[in-house]
């Protein structure tokens, strides 16, 4: 009996020892830390309790269960291409790229079942619904439009099921050859038109200036042309200007010298001898003219008769 109480005493120590130790245990395996950028769901005996954000909890043992781990970045679907019909009747397949992310986790698990398939199909709907109403040329030249219509239509419809739309890319739009053909085409003569553009418009601005150089060479040469008139009447007048003056500067010296010499010849009072002798002389001189007639003054007429001798004398000389 001994024995069994000291039994008894050892061993109620250890069951309450491995008791603290499965206590701690149990407690070390509820204790859950959650990571940046994620929520977990946690539900309570198959009924959602409540949403863990980043931080260290604690769940009830054998009762709360980790039902989903959200990841909270944003995330990117790219989905493959889908034939689109156009408001003109032409068939394409266009690729879209949709950005999401989620904000309510409790949403995302019990909104829709399977909301990354859900969103792709109302990816694909919504693309041939704002296709359908779009001509080929404004889906080709329209694409952030249609982005913005697409994000806005997949935001406004995702958002019971905590998922937010931030964006939406139309990433290729493949119309069918014949109208890449067409394109083709449309873009060459559209090419050639401006080419021709270009081409004439550079002709027009060669002309122009071409004209403008002749001109300014006419104007040049024109007025070269009446500079040079001009400098040659100006020299021409001063040439004759000069040549007058010089005229008249003899002219005046001639006079000068006459009245000097008839002064000279008042102050040396000549006698009559004198006077007779230079009369003779200019008879003479004149005798060897062409003169026919002598005029002989008053004062001299005593000596006509010596100058007629000598104008005899003289025409018989010129006839030998």
């Amino acid at each position: 009996m001994n024995g069994n109480i000291l039994e008894s005493e050892i061993m109620a120590p250890l069951l309450i020892v491995l008791g603290l130790l499965i206590l701690l245990v149990l407690l070390l395996r509820n204790i859950r830390i959650v990571p940046q950028a994620e929520a977990w769901v946690i539900t309570r005996l198959g009924v959602y309790k409540t949403t863990w954000q980043v931080g260290m909890h604690m769940k009830a043992p054998f009762v709360d269960t980790i039902y989903k781990r959200i990841s909270l970045k944003e995330k990117v679907f790219d989905y493959p291409p889908q034939p689109v019909i156009t408001k003109d009747n032409v068939t394409m397949h266009i690729d879209a790229v949709v950005y999401m992310q989620i904000t309510d986790p409790k949403q995302y698990v019990y909104g829709i079942e399977n909301p990354e398939l859900a969103l792709e199909m109302l990816t694909n709907t919504t693309l041939r619904n704002i296709i359908g109403e779009l001509e080929l040329d404004q889906c080709l030249t329209s694409r952030d439009v249609i982005n913005s219509k697409m994000r806005y239509v997949l935001d406004e419809a995702t958002d019971p099921w905590g998922i937010r739309v931030t964006r939406v890319e139309l990433q290729n739009i493949d119309p069918p050859q014949d109208v890449k053909d067409s394109m083709e085409r449309q873009m060459k003569a559209e090419r050639e038109r401006r080419e021709n553009i270009l081409r004439a418009e550079g002709e027009k601005k060669a002309a122009i200036l071409q004209a403008e150089g002749e001109k300014e060479s006419a104007i040049l040469k024109a007025t070269a042309e009446k500079e040079a008139a001009i400098l040659r009447a100006t020299a021409r007048r001063e040439s004759q200007v000069l040549e007058a003056e010089g005229e008249a500067e003899a002219i005046r010296k001639i006079q000068r010298a006459t009245a000097d010499g008839l002064r000279y010849l008042n102050e040396a009072a000549p006698s009559d001898a004198v006077l007779r002798l230079r009369a003779m002389e200019a008879f003479e001189a004149a005798a060897k003219g062409q003169a026919t007639k002598i005029i002989i003054p008053s004062e001299i007429q005593g000596l006509a008769g010596l100058a007629a001798g000598v104008t005899e004398t003289l025409r018989v000389e010129s006839k030998d």
